[in-house]
C-alpha cells in the first residue's frame, strides 16, 4: 500500500495538551467532558482549539499549525479561555498531569465514540486503565525521504524527552516508585508505546499493510508509538511526554522538540549521518526514564556508553542552541534548566505528598500550577495554603 505525506513546512510547529476535569469539591475528576465541549461550541461555533479525547474526564487544547512556540502557546491560551467560563458554572477546575493522584481508573466514562468503543472492547482489562494524559508535539517535515531518519534520531532521545517530563508517579492513591507511570500503563495497549526503527519508508507502508489486514489497525491513526510520523499532517509527532501542569513546561517540551527536529534535518542537509541506538538500548532507556526520571543514567551511543541526564543536559541544551535561537524557542529550551533546578513534575507532587500526606493536596497543587503557568516551589505552597487555611495539615484521604 502507499502512504501518502502530506506537504508541510519545515519545522514548522503544533502542540496538543491534555487537560484534567477537576471537581472542586473533591479534587476527583468528572465526567463532563461532552457537556463542556457542546457548550464551548455553542458559544464559538468556529472554534477549533478545544477537542474531545477518549475519556469524558478530559478536554484537549490544541495549536494551531505555528512557525514558533510563543504563538502556539498564545492558541493554547486561547483555547484554555473559551474553557474556563463553561467549567465554572459547573464548580470545575482545570489541572494536568500524566496521571490523576487518586481517581480509579475503573470509574472513569469513554466518550461516546465507536473509535474509542472498539479499542476498549479489544483490549478489556488494559483499555479500561487508559487514564492517561499527554502532551504531543508536531514538527513539519518538508521532505517525505528525511522523515525516518529524522524520526530514528529522536527515537535515540526519547529516554531523556520522557525524563525530563515525567509526570506520573502516582496512579488510583499509590505512589508506584515509578516517575512516569502513564509509560507502563500505556504500553500494554498493542500498538502503543516503543516505535519501530525502519529504514524506508517501504518498510512503513509494508507494516501497515500487514497491521491492516490482519485486523490490528483500521487506519495508521491508531498506530500510537512514543514517537511516530504523522503522514495526514505532514510532521513527526513526539507523544512520549507526560502532560504538563504548567505552560512553562508545555513550551519546554515543544521548543526541545522542536529544536531536535531542525538540528537533525540541518545535519541532514549537511550529508552527514545521524545517531541512532539499537533497540535494546532504546527500550532500556525508556524502562531507566519511566522508573528513575531526572536522575537516570541513560545509554548514549551503540556502544553502550552511559551518562547521568542531569550531567549531559548542559551541553545537549548547547548543541541544540543554534537551530533553538533560529526558530525562535531558545529561551523555552533553556527554560529545562531552571524547571529541573527546581524540580520536574513528578518530584514536585512527591514533595507535595510527602508534606501533607494527602492526594488532595497534590491536585490542589497542580490546580495552582495550572493558574500560575509555570512551576511553584512545593515547599512554598504547602506552608502558604497552610497558613491560609488555618489548619495544621491537610485531610488525609481514607483509603
Amino acid at each position: 500500500m502507499s502512504i501518502k505525506f502530506s506537504q508541510s513546512e519545515r519545522s514548522t510547529i503544533g502542540i496538543e495538551w491534555e487537560l484534567q476535569l477537576i471537581d472542586k469539591d473533591s479534587y476527583d475528576l468528572r465526567q463532563c467532558a461532552s457537556a463542556v465541549i457542546e457548550e464551548v461550541e455553542r458559544l464559538h461555533p468556529q472554534n477549533s482549539l478545544v477537542h474531545r479525547e477518549m475519556l469524558l474526564n478530559t478536554v484537549e487544547v490544541i495549536s494551531r499549525p505555528r512557525r514558533n512556540v510563543h504563538d502556539c502557546l498564545m492558541d493554547l491560551q486561547e483555547g484554555i479561555n473559551l474553557v474556563r467560563p463553561v467549567i465554572s458554572a459547573l464548580r470545575v477546575e482545570l489541572a494536568s498531569a500524566g496521571s490523576h493522584p487518586f481517581a480509579n481508573p475503573s470509574y472513569q466514562q469513554v466518550t461516546d465514540s465507536k473509535r474509542y468503543e472498539e479499542l476498549v472492547n479489544r483490549t478489556q482489562y488494559w483499555g479500561r486503565q487508559m487514564l492517561l494524559f499527554g502532551t504531543h508535539v508536531h514538527v513539519g517535515v518538508e521532505d517525505r525521504d528525511k522523515v525516518l531518519p529524522i524520526q530514528n534520531y529522536l527515537i535515540s532521545k526519547l529516554g531523556h524527552i520522557q525524563a525530563l517530563f515525567a509526570a506520573s508517579p502516582f496512579w488510583a492513591g499509590v505512589d508506584t516508585g515509578y516517575c512516569d507511570n502513564r509509560a507502563m500503563v500505556f504500553q500494554q495497549l498493542p500498538t502503543a508505546g516503543k516505535p519501530y526503527q525502519f529504514e524506508t519508508w517501504e518498510q512503513l507502508e509494508d507494516f501497515t499493510a500487514a497491521m491492516l489486514k490482519t485486523g490490528v489497525i483500521n487506519s495508521f491513526d491508531e498506530v500510537r508509538w512514543d514517537i511516530r510520523p504523522s503522514p495526514k499532517f505532514g510532521t513527526i509527532e513526539a507523544r512520549v511526554a507526560d502532560a504538563s501542569s504548567t505552560l512553562k513546561e508545555v513550551a519546554a517540551c515543544a521548543a526541545l522538540t522542536q529544536a531536535l527536529v531542525e538540528t537533525a534535518s540541518r545535519q541532514l542537509d549537511a550529508g552527514k549521518q545521524l545517531p541512532v541506538l539499537p533497540d535494546w538500548f532504546v527500550r532500556e532507556n525508556r524502562w531507566r526514564a519511566a522508573r528513575y526520571g531526572i536522575d537516570a543514567v541513560l545509554i548514549e551511543d551503540g556502544q553502550g556508553e552511559e551518562c547521568l541526564l542531569t550531567e549531559y543536559l548542559p551541553s545537549w541544551l548547547e548543541e541544540l542552541t543554534p537551530a533553538a535561537e533560529d526558530l525562535g524557542c531558545a529561551d523555552e529550551l533553556w527554560s529545562l534548566l531552571e524547571i529541573v533546578k527546581l524540580g520536574v513534575g513528578y518530584q514536585r507532587q512527591r514533595v507535595i505528598y510527602e508534606r501533607t500526606h494527602s492526594y488532595e493536596a497534590v491536585v490542589a497543587f497542580l490546580m495552582a500550577e495550572m493558574k500560575a503557568g509555570e512551576p511553584l516551589d512545593p515547599g512554598h505552597f504547602v506552608d502558604k495554603s497552610l497558613h491560609q487555611s488555618g489548619v495544621k495539615g491537610w485531610k488525609v484521604r481514607a483509603r
